[in-house]
């Protein structure tokens, strides 16, 4: 046995420790199973996310001045730390009360709210950013507009204008705009610009849960995935740190497969089966990306040595996942099989020529001034965080060796970066990107995602030593026999921090989409307040009272 961070006693399953623990009953806090606890803590997650976009749509401000600008971030700020404040306060104050009962289902509750609210508060950045126009990041030039007219053909019958590109987003929008926007997906846009980027906290945190307790699902899966939070086209993204835990979760359970009953385990696969087919059909680059090192992963934990049988159930479970994937996303599998191999992207980019081997930051296809890129590091022109980065990656393995957990992650970081290179090294034969600088995204997240488990193995390590030393129970003054403080001292330390740290990081990423007139991600709610709206008004706040059907184009000339 050991004990989890959250304090409830969890059995370590076949599949290893980092496996998803089978807790006890929850009987401190009277309520009933594990998938009621869960409902509990989505409807909390995605209620939070909600809190911060409905209070920022009641703000005064003018968008494209800096003043308030700032104004607007430091209000979102303030009422993310009072909401979430009040969340910690629960939790502490159960930890005194009735002695302990429902501290448990407290860090539950606080550590789902705490996700919401973060990428709430990111959305809330958008409420501010687009206040005034009714238009979306960019209006109806770039992305957006090509994504705005597909959307449109796609919900009058049409096909879209792009075969490849995925088609979940588009049906998605094109059906809100029928339902909610009288079918004009421009405005529609702009409403899931904002719902995109406050449910992203909360998917991420749910989907982190199939392997993580509460609070180090916020801590090791939740806080690393806001390095990649995007309020412009928030699926992408979104799609990328859900992808990631679920096929971890799937090779986990692939590995205990040949112990399983039938029933559950086909089940299981078909579930994660249909699951990465609506993702596939969302996002799909990221499946190309991860391809290889989960297939290594797949074969490594293979249940190889479970007998005949168990190899028997291991197939059955990736013939189930097959099954159900095809059934979701097969059309589209073959779509992109087909018409994707000859989809060419020529669009040279601003990362397109520098070092491919630098991940570390992304500065957008629009980056804005720009001095030596990528930034000079002290260790062979390497920076302190590559190196911190690396290391981890060998101490994860090496504390990890035998955790799926952690090999997956690795394998899909490696997988990664061998694609990247793959595609960049034959960029100028073909003359051709393939977008291989979206691997940025995933190398760093998987970076990321593989500190954060070094600090998941080391105080995991912590806890069973100070359970197998026998120190259960607490000296008066709150700290175990052994040194070690309290599990709830530890519990309500995280969140403090992670308070601070989420917020800080979701103003920062809110920050980037504030209005302004330059080459960075800035000028894409600028433009939308320069675009003259359906009745021929000009928004609020457009600058002079002057707008046009494109929108301010000026900016422009910045980058010739």
């Amino acid at each position: 046995m050991t004990v989890s961070t959250e304090g409830t006693v969890a059995v370590l399953p076949p599949g290893g420790p980092d496996a998803p623990a089978r807790p006890i009953p929850a009987v401190r806090h009277g309520l009933g199973s594990r998938g009621t606890l869960l409902l509990l803590e989505a409807v909390v997650a995605f209620g939070a996310a909600l809190v911060l976009p409905l209070l920022a749509v009641r703000f005064k401000l003018d968008p494209l001045d800096r003043i308030a600008q700032v104004s607007g971030l430091a209000a979102i700020q303030l009422r993310f730390a009072l909401v979430g404040l009040l969340f910690i306060a629960a939790v502490a104050l159960a930890m005194r009360l009735r002695g302990g009962r429902h501290f448990d289902l407290a860090a539950r509750i606080a550590a789902a709210a705490l996700a919401g609210l973060a990428s709430g508060f990111v959305a809330a950045g958008a409420v501010v950013a687009l206040h005034g126009t009714p238009w979306p990041m960019f209006g109806l030039n770039g992305d957006s507009g090509r994504i705005v007219e597909w959307a449109h053909a796609v919900a009058n019958g049409r096909p879209s204008g792009s075969p490849v590109y995925p088609p979940a987003p588009l049906h998605t929008l094109g059906h809100y705009a029928e339902w909610f926007r009288g079918g004009n997906t421009a405005y529609a846009f702009k409403d899931l610009q904002i719902l995109g980027a406050a449910a992203f906290g909360p998917l991420v945190y749910l989907s982190w849960r199939m392997l993580l307790g509460p609070v180090r699902a916020l801590a090791f899966g939740v806080a690393p995935a806001f390095a990649l939070i995007d309020a412009y086209k928030p699926y992408s993204q979104t799609v990328l740190v859900v992808l990631v835990p679920v096929l971890v979760a799937m090779v986990v359970s692939l590995s205990r497969s040949g112990t399983q009953g039938w029933r559950p385990l086909l089940l299981k696969g078909a579930g994660f089966g249909a699951l990465l087919g609506v993702l596939f059909l969302t996002y799909s680059g990221w499946f190309l990306w991860s391809a290889a090192g989960v297939l290594f992963a797949a074969l490594l934990y293979f249940p190889w040595r479970t007998g005949r049988l168990g190899r028997l159930k291991g197939a059955a479970f990736l013939g189930a996942s097959l099954a159900a994937f095809l059934v979701v996303a097969g059309r589209y599998l073959a779509v992109m099989l087909t018409e994707g191999q000859t989809t060419k992207d020529y669009n040279f980019r601003f990362d397109n020529f520098t070092d491919p081997a630098y991940y570390l930051m992304w500065r957008t296809d629009m980056p804005g001034k720009v001095g030596e890129w990528p930034p000079p590091g002290e260790y062979g022109g390497v920076g302190l965080f590559a190196l911190v980065t690396f290391v981890c990656l060998g101490a994860a393995i090496w504390l990890g060796i035998r955790r799926p957990m952690v090999v997956t992650v690795a394998a899909m970081f490696i997988s990664a970066w061998v694609m990247r290179m793959y595609i960049a090294s034959h960029m100028y034969e073909t003359q051709t990107v393939q977008l291989y600088t979206r691997t940025n995204n995933q190398l760093l997240y998987c970076g990321l995602l593989l500190c954060a488990l070094v600090v998941h193995l080391v105080s995991q390590r912590m806890a069973e030593r100070r359970a197998e030393s026998g120190a259960g129970s607490e000296t008066v003054s709150g700290t175990a026999g052994t040194g070690f403080p309290g599990r709830e001292g530890a519990v309500i330390g995280a969140l403090c921090a992670l308070l601070l740290l989420l917020g800080t990081v979701s103003s920062s990423m809110a920050d980037r989409y504030m209005p302004a007139k330059e080459n960075t991600y800035r000028i894409l709610p600028w433009v939308s307040h320069t675009i003259t709206e359906r009745d021929g008004s000009c928004p609020e706040y457009a600058p002079g009272g002057t707008c046009s059907k494109d929108g301010d184009q000026s900016w422009l000339s910045f980058i010739r």
